[in-house]
């Protein structure tokens, strides 16, 4: 059956295709810094975007066949690295769905980064990273409104009308076991036991026209679900939306307390509660203003051949193995509708690297909070770390013995950053952890390999590691917490750093552009301090030594 409902209402907005401007909302708040009022969908995303001039469209048809992901993986390697939309699909040009695909959402820009997480595109990295750690502490529940006002029912197909076909759903890598849906997405399932929403981002391969894989890795929420249900010899529903808001894909893509929704963070970063809407098939609340939704039951057992994929860490997954079979009950989409693809690759072609190097950076800086660890100065998560995940660097003000040790151990497995990290560097607060070549010039400086290198064994991984030989030994992992903070006990006759005096630097600062030179005056973290300089160099050709 397919009912088709024109969305009704301020509350929920819904921009036509062909209109793609911003979106007005009378009467709302002006957000920090006098920005513009939250982001309600992603076609109000992706006008912002246009006005920051980070949006390529291409009306030529375009094969959804590698040729997508390859224009993906190509694009992202430049600066700037625009967000690209195709309005056509090759071998769609008169599907009766007309959707589109939305690709390098974010990439390595920083600017739509902030964008999504409603902060000005120009704030400063660990800035950002603050202010998002701060919004994570703050948590508004979803608001429910009616089937009528939800723009996502504007299409609703169900029962044999299924036909996840007429989707030009991509295929991303030439060794790929299929077509991806589930990237870019928002899957939706509930604890069988304490009945919390919860929303990741996980992939779904395309199986037959009403049915997906879900694959899941191990300790994952929506796997623990699934495993739960099973255990009581029960079905799981599950929904996923697989053209989003991409700030969905941001907070999705975290590990969080498991008896809260990610709905709660999400309304916490936007400032306000998020639209959602009840399923038709499920009891599932949807995202409202979503661009398409399926809806669908995962009964006790049932498994199906999915895989491989190309994965974050730049190589091909697991071979095909068995994941769990969604058997889609409802399709529901918008008009023209978006699908939005994440691609996974080597740095910076990988979709995830740049948001990740912010959400996660700002959950760990929060879960450090959280335990009452004083002094921490940034936290960041480095993009090019195998899709953000695989290195951590804290920067913070050393105000006891131990210090630097407690911060190294706590980030290494706190909910935020345990999860397949291997390198966890501390620095002292002069360094910008954002700056690799301030972090190696500590590392070279400041760290003594055979003091200051610990190693935890035995961590929580993933089964995408490639350096777990044999295979079978994943997801088990190991960890290096590395000191490259000036040592604790020396501080007072540690070597004093060169640096300028704060008004030399003031003053060139200031005088910048009218010197003619490139860009903006670099930020600087270290400057001049009065304190005394103990020499340590003996041995010299004085007369009488």
């Amino acid at each position: 059956m397919t009912t088709r409902r024109p969305p009704m209402g301020h509350i929920l907005i819904d921009t036509p295709p062909e209109n793609l401007g911003p979106t007005k909302h009378p009467g709302k708040p002006q957000s920090r810094e006098g920005s513009q009022a939250p982001i309600q969908d992603l076609r109000e995303w992706l006008a912002r975007v246009e006005e920051l001039g980070e949006l390529i469209r291409i009306g030529q048809p375009v094969s959804r066949d590698e040729e997508m992901s390859a224009v993906s993986y190509l694009v992202a390697k430049q600066q700037p690295s625009p967000a690209v939309l195709f309005e056509c699909a090759s071998g769609f040009e008169k599907s009766p769905i007309g959707a589109r695909l939305l690709w390098n959402i974010l990439g390595p820009s920083l600017k739509r980064i902030a964008l999504t997480l409603e902060e000005p595109p120009d704030t400063p990295t660990v800035e950002l990273i603050r202010r998002v750690k701060d919004k994570l502490k703050r948590r508004i529940p979803p608001r429910e409104v009616s089937r009528d006002r939800a723009p996502v029912y504007e299409n609703t197909i169900t029962g044999a009308e299924i036909d996840l076909d007429l989707l030009p759903i991509p295929k991303h890598w030439p060794l790929d076991g299929g077509r991806y849906a589930g990237t870019g997405d928002a899957v939706i399932t509930r604890d069988p036991d304490s009945g919390y929403l919860n929303i990741g981002t996980y992939r779904m391969m395309l199986q037959g026209k009403s049915e997906v894989g879900l694959y899941l890795s191990p300790g994952k929420d929506a796997r623990l679900h699934i495993t739960r249900a099973w255990e009581k010899g029960d079905p799981i529903y599950v929904a996923a939306a697989w053209g989003i808001d991409p700030l969905f894909m941001l907070v999705g893509s975290q590990t969080f307390p498991k008896n809260v929704s990610e709905y709660e963070f999400a309304g916490g970063i936007k400032g306000e509660p998020i639209p959602v809407v009840r399923g038709t098939t499920t009891d599932l609340l949807l995202p409202a203003n979503a661009e398409i939704v399926i809806e669908g039951i995962i009964r006790p057992g049932s498994v199906k051949a999915e895989g491989p994929f190309g994965e974050f860490p730049g190589y091909y997954g697991r071979p095909e193995a068995g994941a769990p079979l969604v058997e889609v009950t409802a399709v529901h989409h918008r008009a023209h509708p978006i699908l939005t693809n994440a691609l996974m690759a080597d740095y910076p072609s990988c979709e995830q690297s740049g948001f990740f190097s912010i959400i996660r950076s700002a959950k760990i800086w929060d879960d450090l909070d959280k335990l009452g660890i004083p002094g921490i100065r940034g936290v960041y998560s480095h993009p090019a770390a195998a899709g953000g995940f695989g290195m951590t660097v804290i920067s913070l003000e050393q105000r006891h013995a131990g210090h630097a040790a407690q911060v190294l151990a706590l980030a290494a497995q706190v909910p935020g950053g345990a999860y397949y990290t291997k390198w966890i560097i501390a620095v002292d607060e002069d360094i910008d952890p954002t700056d690799m070549n301030e972090v190696i010039w500590a590392m070279a400086s400041r760290c003594n390999p055979v003091d200051d290198i610990d190693i935890l064994r035995n961590t929580w991984s993933t089964w995408l590691d490639p350096t777990q030989n044999p295979p079978d030994e994943r997801p088990y992992g190991s960890k290096a917490l590395i000191n490259a903070c000036k040592e604790h006990r020396y501080l007072p006759v540690f070597s004093k750093r060169t640096t300028l005096r704060r008004e030399t630097y003031e003053r060139i600062a200031a005088r910048w552009k009218e010197l003619g030179l490139p860009g903006q005056a670099p930020q600087v973290r270290a400057f001049e301090e009065d304190r005394a300089v103990v020499y340590h160099e003996i041995g010299g050709f004085e007369p009488g030594r």
